[in-house]
């Protein structure tokens, strides 16, 4: 019975102090720190071990006299520097991943410059990125901390909602990244794109056009009637979606662009059959329009069937895709950043 009550605190500690791993780089530049809350035991000698830093360096950056010793939760900026902080591609053993929030608007480029003009290579390896695409809200590892680890971090505050960290699992030398979640109070480590097996050979079978699993508004949009309506299946003809976009646009040279925030609908497409459709605000009924996702570097082709309905769910949506394609542009999110490319409004 103590063997089981033993083992129970010990468990309960350690998911305490996991839950805590997540380390938030704040500041810019030269003046790069962390934040952490002192616990119970914890002195200035331990702080350095953890950190990898002389206890007077960090009491120096405190203004504190390291002879007062320090009182619980008080909270301890940790500075991150040539001695401690590492930003080479093969960091080494006895680190662990330091973490920035990418804030809205913000790109690869201004990461790189605001960290020390850490190679861009490195970040992208760090984080498994397949191009320079950066997502707001996602968690990029912007270098490596030494030291034993044995604290508690503070996570970085934001304006707007405050959020803590929790658990970056070690499955690797190296963690993937975190990436936070809407209405998630902890940011969970981010999925690796992953490389899917090809789909075996199939016959398609007579195609049944996707049926769309979404309430319409009160005023539908009026549009122009076309063939291709609601519960009928459109045909697709030899050579598939990505033909026809290249004969609506030229072979891609008389293309209108979009950045932004899609989602998915339900649908009954097949996945892997590359048949793929899209409800889209601007662009005409059987427009064919190709869909990159940057984080991974996949694009499919779909057809427009009809407008994005107007309901709150879909606010700045510029795009959304029948669930089959999800599997093809590698996201496992319910909303995920893209590029698209269509035929030219004239």
């Amino acid at each position: 019975m103590l063997k089981s009550v033993m083992l129970g605190v010990l468990m309960a500690g350690t998911i305490r102090v996991a839950a805590q791993d997540t380390l938030l780089v704040r500041g810019a530049s030269p003046d790069l720190y962390l934040t952490h809350s002192v616990k119970k035991g914890e002195t200035w000698y331990s702080l350095g071990r953890a950190y990898g830093l002389s206890p007077k360096e960090i009491a120096a950056r405190n203004k504190m006299d390291m002879a007062a010793g320090l009182s619980l939760g008080k909270s301890v900026i940790i500075p991150l520097n040539k001695n401690n902080f590492v930003q080479t591609k093969n960091a080494g053993s006895g680190v662990r991943p330091v973490y920035h929030r990418v804030a809205e608007k913000e790109t690869l480029y201004r990461i790189h410059v605001n960290y020390g003009k850490v190679p861009l290579d490195n970040v992208r390896e760090w984080n498994r990125l397949a191009g320079d695409g950066v997502q707001k809200d996602a968690f990029l590892i912007v270098g490596y901390v030494k030291g034993n680890g044995q604290s508690i971090i503070l996570p970085q505050s934001s304006a707007a909602a405050p959020e803590e960290a929790v658990v970056v699992k070690n499955t690797e030398n190296r963690p993937a990244p975190p990436v936070a979640e809407t209405k998630q109070a902890t940011p969970p480590p981010a999925p690796a794109p992953e490389t899917k097996p090809a789909p075996k050979a199939q016959t398609p079978a007579p195609e049944n056009r996707p049926a769309v699993v979404e309430s319409q508004p009160a005023e539908p949009r009026q549009v122009e009637k076309a063939p291709t309506s609601i519960g009928r299946a459109p045909e697709v003809p030899e050579g598939g979606f990505e033909t026809m976009f290249n004969q609506q646009t030229s072979n891609g040279r008389d293309v209108t662009k979009e950045k932004g925030p899609g989602s998915w609908f339900k649908s009954n497409a097949v996945v892997g059959s590359g048949k793929y459709y899209a409800l889209h605000n601007t662009a005409p009924r059987g427009t064919i329009v190709k869909v990159t996702n940057p984080l991974t570097g996949r694009s499919i082709y779909a057809k427009v069937l009809d407008a994005i309905p107007q309901l709150k769910a879909n606010a700045n949506l510029i795009i959304k895709l029948s669930d089959a394609a999800q599997d093809a542009l590698g996201s496992t999110e319910g909303r995920f950043y893209c590029e698209l490319s269509y035929e030219e409004l004239r």
